[in-house]
């Protein structure tokens, strides 16, 4: 049931983000669903970052409960995945922004 969500959030949010290539060029506004696509997809992404980061750190943390002898190498594969998790979300949010309407 959890992927299932997943799979409709992520198609709607693509959905949202492709309707620009689609669109017309009217001679009024573009659609708000148009305009504020970009919006909507850089916050479907940083809420999947989050969650990703979530789970990456709750999987880390109950690991350094189990085993403490290996809490400092847990702690820097940590760090750098959340790292590269953050690095992705940056370049992510910086394409969806990209059809800001007021430029």
């Amino acid at each position: 049931m959890n992927s299932a969500i997943r799979t409709l959030v992520m198609v709607f949010g693509l959905s949202l983000i492709a309707t620009p290539a689609f669109a017309q060029e009217a001679a009024g506004a573009a659609a708000p669903l148009i305009t504020f696509s970009g919006a909507i997809g850089a916050g479907l992404v940083v809420i999947g970052a989050a969650m990703g980061i979530g789970k990456l750190a709750a999987a880390a943390f109950e690991s350094m409960a189990r085993q403490p002898e290996v809490a400092g190498q847990l702690f820097t594969a940590l760090i750098v995945a959340a790292a590269l998790i953050e690095g992705f979300t940056l370049f992510a949010v910086f394409v969806c922004m990209q059809q800001n309407p007021w430029k």
